[in-house]
């Protein structure tokens, strides 16, 4: 009874997110809430989730913390001459643009936010792909890719929602993860130089100045397919972009070079900051959510000594904050539901024996493999919280270490980041004015090679 009990909470779950009928926060925390009383343990209700509050809340501070200093990091400009010096190494040649625009995409990827990637991303290389007339779905294929693979750090997702799922440190998932991640990265690279070849072949070469003719255009940008749409101009120059939701609570602009936030004779110290941040990170120096957040209260401090500096820089992320963080402890009932109960052991042993004997030792290769259509078709809530949890017990009792099983769930990424489920390829596609089925055709064959070179690295490094 629990083993069906247990499916049909992930498959409640799964279906009203998937359909929107609840947010994920709302999901996470009411459907398991009910199946423990039709379990028959509601008065344990309580302590299952506490005790998973406490497991989560490191993780919970990570991203809170990463989230407040890579925005700070892109308001005070570290990343503005790295945007206009891939600007100035594209020239007018479709082979650089394209391979400009993996190497744009990955670098502001590292702040974990897919919509604040792309708007900077299409912002700065949109003009040069129009007025080459290079194709769309190039920029937007190579662009989502990056993102994919670099959607794994640990303030961006995926990596926290396994460590908060499996209750592991977002470290150990991470930390052995990066040689196989990098062999994906330089992948996405060759794939934009030989799409950039192709390009160039196809269009030959134009003059910068041409290039960068005035051109301004302004696009409606439905987000996450639903009502509220954002409206974006892209300057001449590609380096400026407004983007204010029409609720007026949201206004980003990409790289305005005069917005009030930029701090030019504090850059050398936020790109070594942030370099010392990231070098303490891989090496362990202190515990991720430590490191960044004392990152972020020095960068707040040092950048915007006023008081009413800081809170409006705090203010201004404060969405994606609470967004994250919410998820992350509404998390703790779902997981704190599905293993107090027993569901996880009962829907374990009913996976074991459908798995054939053959391939139960290799858990961790069968989670890479189906971590590319599952998260392509769900979300990455369903995937982490409602399957992975099933995975990892079905690979532990055929000795397969849940380190390894988070790991291979992290693979599917490049290809999930195209999938119609989330929102911020809604963002791309629109400003890229750019059909959601043609970006669909050209990008999945592409980024699912990409997440099966991810598998595969890890396999021969011995990761996986």
């Amino acid at each position: 009874m629990l083993t069906i009990l247990g499916f049909a909470m992930i498959a409640t779950f799964l279906v009203l997110i998937m359909m929107k009928k609840m947010s994920p926060i709302a999901a996470l925390v009411l459907i398991p809430a009910l199946f423990c009383v039709i379990v028959g343990k509601g008065a344990h209700l309580g302590d299952y989730v506490l005790e998973g509050v406490g497991n989560l809340a490191p993780t919970a501070a990570m991203l809170m913390f990463a989230i407040v200093y890579f925005g700070v990091m892109i308001d005070v400009g570290l990343f503005d001459p790295i945007v206009r010096g891939i600007l100035r190494f594209c020239k007018a040649d479709p082979l650089r643009i394209v391979v400009g625009t993996a190497v744009l995409a990955a670098i502001v990827s590292l702040d974990g936010d897919g919509s604040t990637t792309f708007m900077i991303t299409v912002s700065a290389m949109y003009p040069l792909y129009k007025r080459l007339k290079m194709s769309l779905v190039v920029m937007t294929g190579v662009a989502a890719t990056a993102n994919g693979v670099m959607n794994t750090l640990p303030w961006g997702g995926p990596t926290a929602r396994a460590a908060t799922a499996l209750k592991l440190d977002a470290g150990d998932i991470f930390v052995p993860m990066i040689p196989a991640l990098g062999v994906g990265l330089l992948f996405v690279f060759v794939l934009a130089y030989v799409l950039g070849r192709r390009e160039r072949k196809r269009l030959g070469h134009l003059s910068l100045d041409e290039a960068l003719q005035p051109q301004t255009e302004t696009v409606l940008v439905a987000a996450g397919g639903g009502d509220d749409r954002t409206k974006v101009t892209t300057g001449g120059s590609g380096s400026d972009a407004d983007a204010d939701a029409d609720h007026g609570d949201a206004d980003f602009q990409g790289l305005d070079p005069k917005r009030d936030t930029l701090r030019p004779g504090l850059y050398w110290f936020n790109a070594a900051l942030t370099v010392v941040l990231l070098t303490a990170m891989i090496t362990e120096l202190l515990p991720i959510p430590v490191l960044f957040l004392l990152g972020a209260a020095l960068a707040l401090t040092v950048n915007y000594p006023r008081m009413a500096d800081q809170k409006a820089r705090i203010a201004a992320h404060a969405d994606n904050v609470l967004n994250v963080a919410g998820m992350v402890f509404a998390a703790a009932v779902f997981t704190g539901v599905l293993t107090g109960t027993g569901m996880v052991e009962h829907m374990a042993d009913w996976l074991v024996g459908a798995i054939p004997e053959g391939m139960g030792p290799h858990m961790a290769i069968v989670t890479g493999v189906l971590s590319l259509p599952l998260t392509y078709f769900m979300s990455n809530d369903g995937f982490y919280f409602g399957v992975l949890p099933v995975l990892a017990e079905a690979g532990a009792a055929h000795g397969v270490s849940p380190l390894e099983i988070a790991r291979a769930s992290l693979v599917g990424q490049a290809l999930h980041m195209s999938s119609p489920l989330v929102p911020a390829v809604y963002v791309l596609v629109g400003m890229a004015k750019v059909e959601f089925g043609d970006h669909t055709r050209f990008t999945v064959k592409w980024a699912a090679l990409t997440s099966l070179v991810v598998l595969a690295a890890g396999i021969l490094f011995g990761i996986i």
